[in-house]
Protein backbone atom coordinates (compact mmCIF):
# COMPACT_ATOMS: atom_id res chain seq x y z
CA UNK A 1 0.00 0.00 0.00
CA UNK A 2 1.37 3.49 -0.87
CA UNK A 3 0.78 6.94 1.00
CA UNK A 4 2.04 10.42 0.48
CA UNK A 5 3.83 12.50 2.29
CA UNK A 6 5.94 16.14 1.77
CA UNK A 7 9.31 16.47 1.25
CA UNK A 8 10.65 18.02 4.79
CA UNK A 9 12.13 21.61 3.67
CA UNK A 10 15.86 21.90 2.70
CA UNK A 11 18.14 23.09 5.52
CA UNK A 12 17.42 27.19 4.87
CA UNK A 13 14.60 26.63 3.06
CA UNK A 14 11.67 29.62 4.05
CA UNK A 15 8.14 28.56 5.18
CA UNK A 16 5.09 29.52 3.12
CA UNK A 17 4.37 32.92 3.20
CA UNK A 18 1.03 34.01 4.45
CA UNK A 19 -1.84 34.03 2.53
CA UNK A 20 -2.45 37.13 0.16
CA UNK A 21 1.32 37.97 0.08
CA UNK A 22 1.66 37.27 -3.68
CA UNK A 23 4.81 35.25 -3.27
CA UNK A 24 3.15 31.93 -4.36
CA UNK A 25 2.20 33.75 -7.65
CA UNK A 26 5.06 34.61 -8.37
CA UNK A 27 6.84 30.76 -8.21
CA UNK A 28 3.91 29.88 -10.43
CA UNK A 29 5.06 32.64 -12.70
CA UNK A 30 8.55 31.27 -12.82
CA UNK A 31 7.33 27.63 -13.25
CA UNK A 32 5.17 29.05 -16.56
CA UNK A 33 8.09 30.97 -18.31
CA UNK A 34 10.34 28.08 -17.72
CA UNK A 35 8.10 25.88 -19.33
CA UNK A 36 7.42 28.01 -22.02
CA UNK A 37 10.03 27.07 -25.21
CA UNK A 38 8.17 29.97 -27.62
CA UNK A 39 8.89 32.83 -25.36
CA UNK A 40 13.32 31.60 -24.84
CA UNK A 41 13.29 31.40 -28.46
CA UNK A 42 11.45 35.06 -28.94
CA UNK A 43 14.00 36.45 -26.67
CA UNK A 44 16.85 35.05 -28.57
CA UNK A 45 15.13 36.32 -31.56
CA UNK A 46 14.88 40.21 -30.39
CA UNK A 47 18.58 40.16 -28.76
CA UNK A 48 19.91 38.87 -32.62
CA UNK A 49 18.09 41.64 -34.12
CA UNK A 50 18.89 44.08 -31.67
CA UNK A 51 22.70 42.86 -32.28
CA UNK A 52 22.62 43.24 -36.01
CA UNK A 53 20.95 46.79 -35.69
CA UNK A 54 23.64 47.69 -33.83
CA UNK A 55 26.52 45.90 -36.47
CA UNK A 56 25.41 47.35 -39.65
CA UNK A 57 23.12 50.07 -40.60
CA UNK A 58 21.78 47.97 -43.47
CA UNK A 59 19.71 45.59 -41.32
CA UNK A 60 17.07 47.96 -40.04
CA UNK A 61 16.25 49.54 -43.78
CA UNK A 62 12.85 48.82 -45.54
CA UNK A 63 14.84 47.35 -48.61
CA UNK A 64 16.40 44.63 -46.05
CA UNK A 65 12.83 44.46 -44.69
CA UNK A 66 11.59 42.96 -47.71
CA UNK A 67 15.13 40.86 -48.52
CA UNK A 68 14.17 39.79 -44.76
CA UNK A 69 10.76 38.73 -45.37
CA UNK A 70 11.66 36.36 -48.11
CA UNK A 71 14.38 34.55 -45.96
CA UNK A 72 11.78 33.70 -43.48
CA UNK A 73 8.45 32.92 -45.45
CA UNK A 74 9.93 29.73 -46.92
CA UNK A 75 11.22 28.37 -43.53
CA UNK A 76 8.04 29.43 -41.64
CA UNK A 77 5.94 26.77 -44.66
CA UNK A 78 8.39 24.10 -44.35
CA UNK A 79 8.20 24.41 -40.21
CA UNK A 80 4.56 24.56 -40.13
CA UNK A 81 4.60 21.42 -42.86
CA UNK A 82 6.46 19.24 -40.43
CA UNK A 83 5.12 19.97 -37.23
CA UNK A 84 2.04 18.01 -38.09
CA UNK A 85 4.71 15.35 -38.85
CA UNK A 86 6.88 15.82 -36.10
CA UNK A 87 4.35 15.60 -33.51
CA UNK A 88 3.60 11.76 -35.11
CA UNK A 89 7.14 11.06 -34.51
CA UNK A 90 7.42 10.52 -38.13
CA UNK A 91 9.30 12.83 -40.80
CA UNK A 92 8.54 14.00 -44.13
CA UNK A 93 12.11 14.27 -46.63
CA UNK A 94 9.93 14.67 -49.66
CA UNK A 95 8.59 17.78 -49.03
CA UNK A 96 11.23 20.05 -50.52
CA UNK A 97 11.19 17.92 -53.46
CA UNK A 98 7.71 18.95 -53.56
CA UNK A 99 8.66 22.44 -53.35
CA UNK A 100 10.39 22.17 -56.58
CA UNK A 101 7.67 19.85 -58.47
CA UNK A 102 4.75 22.33 -57.96
CA UNK A 103 5.99 25.26 -60.16
CA UNK A 104 7.20 22.79 -62.95
CA UNK A 105 3.80 20.96 -62.94
CA UNK A 106 1.80 24.70 -63.72
CA UNK A 107 4.87 25.61 -66.11
CA UNK A 108 4.34 22.19 -68.52
CA UNK A 109 0.38 22.84 -68.06
CA UNK A 110 0.42 26.47 -69.38
CA UNK A 111 2.49 25.55 -72.42
CA UNK A 112 0.57 23.02 -73.20
CA UNK A 113 -2.69 24.97 -73.10
CA UNK A 114 -4.31 24.45 -69.87
CA UNK A 115 -4.79 27.46 -68.06
CA UNK A 116 -2.56 28.90 -64.97
CA UNK A 117 -5.53 28.75 -62.62
CA UNK A 118 -6.27 25.18 -63.67
CA UNK A 119 -2.82 24.23 -63.45
CA UNK A 120 -2.46 26.25 -60.18
CA UNK A 121 -5.33 23.35 -58.49
CA UNK A 122 -4.06 20.63 -60.84
CA UNK A 123 -0.40 21.03 -59.25
CA UNK A 124 -1.69 21.39 -55.73
CA UNK A 125 -3.67 18.47 -56.10
CA UNK A 126 -0.55 16.24 -57.07
CA UNK A 127 1.07 17.44 -54.42
CA UNK A 128 -1.71 15.86 -52.15
CA UNK A 129 -1.39 12.86 -53.90
CA UNK A 130 2.32 12.74 -53.03
CA UNK A 131 1.34 13.25 -49.48
CA UNK A 132 -1.02 10.31 -50.10
CA UNK A 133 1.35 8.19 -51.36
CA UNK A 134 3.77 8.87 -48.35
CA UNK A 135 1.19 8.51 -46.18
CA UNK A 136 -0.08 5.14 -47.54
CA UNK A 137 3.26 2.96 -47.67
CA UNK A 138 3.89 4.63 -44.29
CA UNK A 139 0.98 3.46 -42.27
CA UNK A 140 -0.59 0.18 -43.97
CA UNK A 141 2.69 -0.85 -45.91
CA UNK A 142 4.82 -0.36 -42.11
CA UNK A 143 7.73 1.04 -44.21
CA UNK A 144 9.55 3.93 -41.63
CA UNK A 145 8.76 7.52 -43.16
CA UNK A 146 12.17 8.49 -42.92
CA UNK A 147 13.04 5.60 -45.79
CA UNK A 148 9.28 6.51 -47.49
CA UNK A 149 9.89 9.71 -47.96
CA UNK A 150 13.74 9.21 -49.11
CA UNK A 151 12.70 7.41 -51.95
CA UNK A 152 10.13 10.28 -52.86
CA UNK A 153 12.50 12.45 -52.67
CA UNK A 154 14.56 10.45 -55.47
CA UNK A 155 11.68 9.64 -57.35
CA UNK A 156 10.44 13.04 -57.66
CA UNK A 157 13.67 14.27 -58.32
CA UNK A 158 14.45 12.15 -61.46
CA UNK A 159 10.69 13.02 -62.63
CA UNK A 160 11.83 16.62 -62.27
CA UNK A 161 15.41 16.38 -64.24
CA UNK A 162 13.48 14.18 -66.96
CA UNK A 163 10.80 16.63 -67.79
CA UNK A 164 12.50 19.35 -67.70
CA UNK A 165 15.37 17.62 -69.37
CA UNK A 166 17.94 19.31 -66.45
CA UNK A 167 17.41 22.85 -68.15
CA UNK A 168 16.38 25.63 -66.29
CA UNK A 169 12.57 27.63 -67.48
CA UNK A 170 10.60 30.54 -67.30
CA UNK A 171 7.62 30.38 -64.89
CA UNK A 172 4.61 30.41 -66.45
CA UNK A 173 2.10 33.06 -65.88
CA UNK A 174 1.50 37.06 -65.36
CA UNK A 175 -0.50 39.56 -64.30
CA UNK A 176 -2.43 39.65 -60.97
CA UNK A 177 -2.43 36.02 -60.95
CA UNK A 178 1.32 36.47 -60.63
CA UNK A 179 1.83 39.04 -58.04
CA UNK A 180 -0.62 37.29 -56.04
CA UNK A 181 0.92 34.01 -56.22
CA UNK A 182 4.41 35.37 -54.73
CA UNK A 183 5.47 38.12 -57.38
CA UNK A 184 4.31 40.59 -54.80
CA UNK A 185 7.20 41.71 -52.71
CA UNK A 186 5.10 41.06 -49.47
CA UNK A 187 3.08 38.29 -51.09
CA UNK A 188 5.10 35.45 -49.49
CA UNK A 189 5.11 36.53 -45.85
CA UNK A 190 1.48 37.46 -46.39
CA UNK A 191 0.30 33.87 -47.13
CA UNK A 192 3.24 32.53 -44.64
CA UNK A 193 1.71 34.71 -41.52
CA UNK A 194 -1.92 33.67 -43.09
CA UNK A 195 -0.91 29.61 -42.78
CA UNK A 196 0.55 29.93 -39.54
CA UNK A 197 -2.92 31.28 -38.14
CA UNK A 198 -5.34 29.15 -39.72
CA UNK A 199 -3.20 25.83 -38.83
CA UNK A 200 -3.04 27.24 -35.39
CA UNK A 201 -6.42 27.01 -35.39
CA UNK A 202 -6.46 23.38 -36.80
CA UNK A 203 -3.93 22.32 -34.26
CA UNK A 204 -5.20 24.47 -31.34
CA UNK A 205 -8.95 24.45 -31.88
CA UNK A 206 -10.12 21.57 -33.56
CA UNK A 207 -10.88 17.67 -33.35
CA UNK A 208 -8.61 16.95 -35.84
CA UNK A 209 -5.69 18.80 -33.87
CA UNK A 210 -6.46 17.38 -30.79
CA UNK A 211 -6.44 13.76 -32.19
CA UNK A 212 -3.21 14.40 -34.03
CA UNK A 213 -1.04 15.77 -30.77
CA UNK A 214 -2.94 12.30 -29.42
CA UNK A 215 -1.51 10.20 -31.81
CA UNK A 216 1.78 11.33 -31.31
CA UNK A 217 1.41 11.45 -27.52
CA UNK A 218 0.43 7.38 -27.36
CA UNK A 219 -0.51 5.53 -30.21
CA UNK A 220 -2.09 2.88 -28.87
CA UNK A 221 -4.11 4.63 -26.59
CA UNK A 222 -5.08 7.22 -29.29
CA UNK A 223 -6.86 4.01 -30.87
CA UNK A 224 -8.17 2.38 -27.95
CA UNK A 225 -10.05 5.36 -27.19
CA UNK A 226 -11.45 5.56 -30.70
CA UNK A 227 -9.42 7.82 -32.66
CA UNK A 228 -8.67 6.85 -36.29
CA UNK A 229 -5.06 6.89 -36.32
CA UNK A 230 -4.21 5.42 -39.67
CA UNK A 231 -6.42 8.08 -40.66
CA UNK A 232 -4.63 10.84 -38.70
CA UNK A 233 -1.63 10.14 -40.18
CA UNK A 234 -2.12 9.82 -44.01
CA UNK A 235 -3.81 13.56 -43.35
CA UNK A 236 -0.72 15.02 -41.88
CA UNK A 237 1.57 13.25 -45.06
CA UNK A 238 -1.55 15.15 -47.28
CA UNK A 239 -0.99 18.43 -45.15
CA UNK A 240 2.56 18.73 -45.52
CA UNK A 241 3.08 17.73 -49.02
CA UNK A 242 0.31 20.69 -49.59
CA UNK A 243 2.22 23.25 -48.15
CA UNK A 244 5.31 22.21 -50.04
CA UNK A 245 3.35 22.52 -53.02
CA UNK A 246 2.05 25.73 -52.28
CA UNK A 247 5.31 26.83 -51.30
CA UNK A 248 7.35 25.91 -54.59
CA UNK A 249 4.15 28.11 -56.30
CA UNK A 250 4.65 31.46 -54.39
CA UNK A 251 8.77 31.22 -55.11
CA UNK A 252 8.46 29.99 -58.32
CA UNK A 253 6.85 33.26 -59.21
CA UNK A 254 8.82 35.61 -56.87
CA UNK A 255 12.12 34.02 -58.54
CA UNK A 256 10.51 33.69 -61.83
CA UNK A 257 12.75 30.94 -62.96
CA UNK A 258 12.70 27.53 -62.46
CA UNK A 259 15.93 25.30 -61.78
CA UNK A 260 15.55 21.41 -61.84
CA UNK A 261 18.34 21.19 -59.47
CA UNK A 262 17.30 23.01 -56.73
CA UNK A 263 18.29 21.37 -53.51
CA UNK A 264 15.03 20.91 -52.15
CA UNK A 265 15.97 18.25 -49.05
CA UNK A 266 18.24 21.42 -47.58
CA UNK A 267 14.50 23.93 -47.24
CA UNK A 268 12.80 20.33 -45.60
CA UNK A 269 16.16 20.99 -43.06
CA UNK A 270 15.74 23.98 -42.47
CA UNK A 271 11.88 23.65 -41.81
CA UNK A 272 12.83 20.87 -39.69
CA UNK A 273 15.36 23.24 -37.61
CA UNK A 274 12.93 25.77 -37.61
CA UNK A 275 10.23 23.36 -35.70
CA UNK A 276 12.58 22.03 -33.22
CA UNK A 277 13.80 25.45 -32.16
CA UNK A 278 10.39 26.82 -31.65
CA UNK A 279 9.86 23.62 -29.04
CA UNK A 280 8.29 20.79 -31.38
CA UNK A 281 9.67 17.72 -30.28
CA UNK A 282 11.20 15.07 -32.52
CA UNK A 283 9.78 11.92 -29.91
CA UNK A 284 6.43 13.13 -31.21
CA UNK A 285 3.73 14.27 -28.83
CA UNK A 286 4.21 18.02 -29.07
CA UNK A 287 4.65 20.95 -31.61
CA UNK A 288 3.35 24.50 -31.99
CA UNK A 289 2.92 26.21 -34.88
CA UNK A 290 3.42 29.66 -32.93
CA UNK A 291 6.98 28.37 -31.74
CA UNK A 292 7.41 26.72 -35.59
CA UNK A 293 7.12 30.43 -36.67
CA UNK A 294 9.53 31.74 -33.95
CA UNK A 295 11.69 29.65 -34.91
CA UNK A 296 11.68 30.55 -38.72
CA UNK A 297 12.18 34.34 -37.85
CA UNK A 298 15.40 33.48 -36.03
CA UNK A 299 17.05 31.46 -38.63
CA UNK A 300 15.81 34.19 -41.14
CA UNK A 301 17.15 36.57 -38.97
CA UNK A 302 20.14 34.73 -38.58
CA UNK A 303 20.96 34.18 -42.53
CA UNK A 304 19.80 37.84 -43.66
CA UNK A 305 22.56 39.15 -40.73
CA UNK A 306 25.00 37.26 -41.78
CA UNK A 307 24.51 38.09 -45.34
CA UNK A 308 24.92 41.36 -44.49
CA UNK A 309 27.76 41.37 -42.53
CA UNK A 310 29.72 39.16 -45.02
CA UNK A 311 30.24 36.33 -42.87
CA UNK A 312 30.90 33.24 -44.35
CA UNK A 313 28.13 31.02 -45.52
CA UNK A 314 29.61 28.21 -43.64
CA UNK A 315 29.32 29.64 -40.66
CA UNK A 316 26.03 29.89 -41.13
CA UNK A 317 25.36 26.17 -41.10
CA UNK A 318 27.45 25.88 -37.87
CA UNK A 319 25.67 27.75 -36.14
CA UNK A 320 22.36 25.99 -37.37
CA UNK A 321 24.10 22.77 -35.94
CA UNK A 322 24.55 23.86 -32.63
CA UNK A 323 21.22 25.38 -32.17
CA UNK A 324 19.40 22.17 -33.57
CA UNK A 325 21.54 20.39 -31.00
CA UNK A 326 21.15 23.24 -28.22
CA UNK A 327 17.35 23.07 -28.78
CA UNK A 328 16.76 19.80 -28.69
CA UNK A 329 18.65 19.78 -24.95
CA UNK A 330 16.32 22.72 -24.01
CA UNK A 331 13.08 20.44 -25.15
CA UNK A 332 14.23 17.71 -23.33
CA UNK A 333 14.65 19.50 -20.46
CA UNK A 334 11.81 21.22 -20.44
CA UNK A 335 10.15 17.91 -20.78
CA UNK A 336 11.29 16.50 -17.30
CA UNK A 337 9.99 20.39 -15.94
CA UNK A 338 6.59 19.59 -17.29
CA UNK A 339 6.53 16.13 -15.70
CA UNK A 340 7.42 17.28 -12.46
CA UNK A 341 11.31 17.37 -12.77
CA UNK A 342 11.29 13.59 -12.35
CA UNK A 343 14.78 11.84 -13.61
CA UNK A 344 18.20 12.27 -13.01
CA UNK A 345 19.52 13.70 -9.55
CA UNK A 346 21.38 16.24 -10.78
CA UNK A 347 19.71 16.89 -14.05
CA UNK A 348 19.42 20.66 -15.23
CA UNK A 349 15.33 19.81 -15.20
CA UNK A 350 15.99 19.25 -11.13
CA UNK A 351 18.17 21.97 -10.61
CA UNK A 352 15.53 24.26 -12.55
CA UNK A 353 13.07 23.08 -10.42
CA UNK A 354 14.55 23.58 -7.00
CA UNK A 355 15.44 27.04 -8.12
CA UNK A 356 11.91 27.70 -8.49
CA UNK A 357 10.69 25.61 -5.76
CA UNK A 358 12.93 27.98 -3.49
CA UNK A 359 11.32 31.65 -4.34
CA UNK A 360 9.22 31.98 -1.36
CA UNK A 361 5.62 30.71 -1.64
CA UNK A 362 6.16 28.08 -3.68
CA UNK A 363 4.32 24.50 -2.62
CA UNK A 364 7.04 21.83 -1.54
CA UNK A 365 6.73 18.67 -4.27
CA UNK A 366 5.03 15.55 -2.81
CA UNK A 367 6.84 12.12 -3.48
CA UNK A 368 4.99 8.48 -3.04
CA UNK A 369 6.96 6.11 -0.62
CA UNK A 370 6.15 2.80 0.10
CA UNK A 371 4.57 1.49 3.41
Amino acid sequence: MARTREKEPALGELSPPPPGSGRGEDASLVRRLLQGQELVIALIGVGLALYFVVATPDFATASNGATLSQFIAPIVFFAIAEVFILILGEIDLSVGEVYVLAPFLVTFMANDGVGVIAGIFIALAISCLVGVVNGVITVKLRVPSFITTLGTVFALEGIVLIAANGTQLDMAGTGLTAQIMGGWTWAEIAWALAVVAVFHVLLRKTTFGLHTVATGGNEVAAAEAGIKVDSIKIWCFVLCSFLGGLMGLLDGWHIASLDPSTPGLDFMFYGVAAAVIGGTALTGGRGTMIGACIGAIVLGVLEDGFNILGVNAFAYDLVLGLAILGAMVLNVQLERVRAGGSGRRGSLARVVLRAAARVPGSKPPVEEVSA
